[in-house]
């Protein structure tokens, strides 16, 4: 699965935060991620004494899904950048080794821009929402 990912997006191991990308349309992708507690240490100094993800790593992990579903879908050309993000929110935290679901809707797609939205879930309850837009760079 990793390796599909890795043919989507420019993203490699420790900051691929997608493991497989479920379904995918020009309204929505949905794709998964489980941060391990085994193989993920890095990510555990921004909290070690609760064992959460930090946020702001799960809102990466949405834009990336965003992306590799914008890829999939053949919607676009080159290599976009995350550039802005909008209405982040957090509800809860999320647990090492717990499947993360991500649903991203497209809400505009251009040659250079990417406009989309996403909600991240856990154990079926909201974790984590955002907006945000991705630019292509300059060749």
């Amino acid at each position: 699965m990793e390796n599909q990912i890795e043919s989507l997006i420019p993203h490699r191991y420790p900051f691929l935060f997608v493991d497989s990308i479920e379904s995918t349309s020009v309204e929505e992708i949905v794709g998964f991620k489980t941060f391990r507690s085994i193989g993920d240490e890095f990510v555990k100094g921004s909290f070690p004494e609760s064992g959460f993800i930090p946020g702001m790593i799960l809102i990466e992990s949405m834009a990336q899904c965003g992306g590799a579903g914008i890829k999939i879908l053949g919607l676009t050309n080159g290599f976009f950048a995350l550039v802005s993000l909008q209405e982040v929110r957090f509800y809860k935290g999320v647990n090492y080794d717990e499947k993360v679901k991500y649903v991203i809707n497209n809400l505009r797609v251009s040659d250079r821009l990417i406009k989309q939205s996403g909600i991240a879930y856990s154990n079926g309850e909201k974790v984590a929402e955002a907006s945000w837009v991705c630019a292509k760079l300059a060749n």
